[in-house]
């Protein structure tokens, strides 16, 4: 069991800036890949980053440039710096994490970016 806990979030404007910080605890060591997905009204649930075990790092096209994941292997964290941000951006966003046998997920954090 992995269990995934989220922090950051809140309401920015355009333009701005927001850090998302999830934790992980439990069997840290069966993931495989963490990740950070969002859900915005009316759409369905889309990833914005990974990064695996090894480092490889994977971002949507709509936030290349803009989001920047991170890992702190010491604290079992997995970071995302979000800048530039638009009201698009706004959603639900989602901490996730991969093991061979299961996907876990956080409790969500909501972002919102007026405009």
């Amino acid at each position: 069991q992995v269990q995934l806990v989220e922090s950051g979030g809140g309401l920015v404007e355009t333009g701005g800036s927001v850090r998302l910080s999830c934790a992980a605890s439990g069997s840290i060591s069966s993931i495989v890949a963490m990740g950070w997905y969002r859900l915005a009204p009316g759409k369905q649930r889309e990833l914005d980053a990974s990064i695996t075990s090894g480092g490889r790092i994977n971002y949507a096209d709509s936030v290349k440039g803009r989001f920047t994941i991170s890992r702190d292997n010491a604290k079992n964290t997995v970071s995302l710096q979000m800048n530039s941000l638009k009201p698009e951006d706004t959603a639900v966003y989602y901490c996730n994490s991969l093991t061979l046998s299961k996907n876990y997920w956080g409790q969500g954090t909501q972002v919102t970016v007026s405009s």
